[in-house]
């Protein structure tokens, strides 16, 4: 009586708790994308009821520094720039772009002349501009 045994090694694998890992990634990888926020400055934004879809790539903040100072920060960056900087900054950022469009973030306290000095820039330039608000 020749009797065999089977001792060979099954090398398969099973590949369904692998995507189930993945998938589990990527859900938590797209909900905390969404939680990133673009300005890194504390600013008490203006209330607006009207919300604008379009996303802007760049982000002029604009802060009350101390009596009628104001700082500019490009990016959110913490090191502020001088207002005669900020359209070459801009203009550098925004060359390639083919529809360019910046966001202006303004501290309530900050007056409409400062901003609308920002705006001029995007005038002069031929951008869009987007006035970031806090939904009411």
């Amino acid at each position: 009586m020749a009797l065999k045994r089977n001792t060979k090694v099954d090398a398969s694998f099973s590949v369904s708790s692998m995507t189930d890992i993945v998938f589990l990634l990527l859900i938590f990888f797209l909900v905390t994308s969404t939680l990133i926020n673009p300005n890194a400055l504390k600013l008490l934004l203006p209330k607006s009821t009207g919300q604008v879809g379009a996303k802007a790539t760049v982000s002029v903040s604009i802060k009350d520094w101390h009596n009628d100072t104001y700082t500019y920060h490009i990016n959110g960056n913490s090191n502020p720039l001088p207002y005669n900087d900020v359209e070459a900054e801009l203009v550098g950022l925004l060359q390639n772009e083919e529809d360019p469009t910046f966001s202006i973030f303004s501290d309530e306290t900050v007056p409409v002349g400062e901003v609308v000095a920002i705006m001029n820039i995007a005038k002069r330039n031929h951008y869009k501009v987007i006035l970031a608000t806090q939904p009411e």
